[in-house]
């Protein structure tokens, strides 16, 4: 996934979850924060970041917040990605072979799920996640407490117990990281429903990202640890 028109800033501080304030080519402008997360730990005044700039009447905000340098890593903390970012992984051929139907956002009982996956006799209903929240090498989510997240999975397990292949994939989006493992921290609820998803048969999937300023594509598999 490659972004147009990609320039770098500053950022300032957060007044609330949908904006920020950044400072670029000199002057401090309002850029929309395409992920409402805490993100606190990327946000931090002064830090590096890369926005999207757009020529449009209609828009609020000049800018849309797409990447953040912390330390020497690239992290894409656009929520809207993740979704593109595993479609190309699949239509690149790495998911599986033989998909003859990729259908996004699909009913299954009380739950929509981003992706209904046909591949031969296989019929798999999969929720991505994008995960932004790093220490030390190991990434985590969620980074904020999340019923929705802990309906996904419960209704993943029910797509088990009709007969269907059920998936979570969280798009790691940034590289360079050690292992990928539930926020029991924040959210224990979340960990224990992904554990019993594990057992009941729900594949858990992570893939990092290579992340340039304008740029997002996965590239590999990240270790679980429940």
């Amino acid at each position: 996934m490659k972004y147009q028109n990609i320039k770098k800033a500053k950022f300032i501080s957060r007044p609330n979850r949908f904006i920020a304030n950044i400072e670029i080519d000199g002057k401090i402008q309002i850029a929309h924060v395409k992920n409402t997360g805490r993100c606190r730990e990327l946000l931090v005044p002064g830090a590096e970041i890369y926005v999207q700039e757009f020529d449009s009447d209609t828009r609020k905000t000049k800018f849309d917040l797409i990447t953040v340098k912390k330390g020497k890593r690239l992290i894409n903390m656009d929520s809207q990605i993740p979704n593109h970012v595993f479609r190309e992984w699949v239509e690149s051929g790495n998911f599986t072979d033989g998909v003859t139907l990729i259908r996004p956002e699909t009913f299954f009982g009380n739950s929509r799920f981003d992706f209904y996956i046909e591949a031969g006799d296989r019929k798999i209903f999969i929720e991505v996640k994008g995960v932004t929240l790093e220490e030390n090498g190991i990434v985590r989510f969620p980074d904020a407490p999340t019923d929705r997240g802990v309906k996904h999975l419960r209704e993943l397990m029910g797509a088990i117990d009709a007969g269907y292949e059920a998936q979570v994939v969280f798009i790691v989006q940034m590289d360079g990281v050690s292992h990928f493992e539930p926020n029991d921290q924040t959210h224990p609820e979340f960990g224990k429903v992904l554990r019993e998803a594990a057992q009941k048969g729900v594949s858990i999937t992570a893939l990092y990202c290579k992340i340039t300023p304008d740029s997002i594509e996965a590239v590999g598999e990240v270790e679980i640890r429940l």
